[in-house]
């Protein structure tokens, strides 16, 4: 128990460092929540500056990764322990939560699309990987971010239990933290249904 403790609160704490808007705030002098969506994520970063964005979404993911290897060295189960996969998924979860609800910037966050891509790379690679084939996928048809982040989300626990153990709290952590992201896109899918929502362009600045 105490294991799972310390687990749970550096990673909340990992995943609560702000990346984007540090990034923003020391190169550019500006707070990156004051213009576009007022996300601290890298789609909005890169709103501001593309080198900027792309720094801000290596960075989130790394972090993700980061404290789900925590997790894995503190709780020390041996490899394939349905205990293991049940704490790196606790880890992942909490990481996603900080970076949505970051103590330090008034729990107001992003979306953690990224944290959760570095997160879950950790520990089931495959997903990952088929889960990043389904973000492009959507993105190239719909020509939207947000809808290739939305579908992602939703399909990556059915996805996810191709590759890990059939065990109900690992999907279930890994559920929730799906279910979260897409919460959290409550106003792209408003915009979404209401054909408002705007298409992705290359020549976009």
């Amino acid at each position: 128990m105490p294991q799972m403790l310390a687990t749970a609160a550096l990673s909340y704490l990992l995943g609560s460092i702000p990346f984007g808007y540090l990034l923003v705030r020391i190169i550019r002098g500006e707070d990156v929540r004051r213009s576009g969506s007022g996300n601290i994520g890298a789609t909005n970063v890169a709103r501001k500056s593309r080198g900027l964005g792309v720094l801000t979404l290596l960075l989130d993911a790394a972090k993700g990764f980061l404290a789900v290897q925590v997790a894995a060295l503190i709780c020390r189960f041996p490899e394939h322990d349905p205990r293991l996969y049940r704490a790196m998924a606790l880890s992942a979860l909490l990481a996603i939560v900080g970076h949505m609800f970051p103590v330090w910037l008034g729990f107001r966050g992003g979306k953690g699309v990224a944290t959760a891509l570095g997160a879950f790379l950790r520990f089931s690679a495959a997903s990952v990987l088929i889960a990043v084939i389904i973000f492009f996928v959507v993105v190239l048809v719909s020509r939207r971010i947000s809808l290739g982040s939305i579908v992602t989300a939703a399909l990556f626990p059915v996805v996810a239990s191709f590759f890990l153990p059939r065990d109900a709290l690992t999907l279930g952590l890994i559920s929730a933290a799906a279910v979260l992201i897409i919460i959290r896109h409550h106003q792209n899918i408003r915009r979404l249904l209401s054909g408002q929502e705007p298409r992705f362009s290359l020549g976009h600045k």
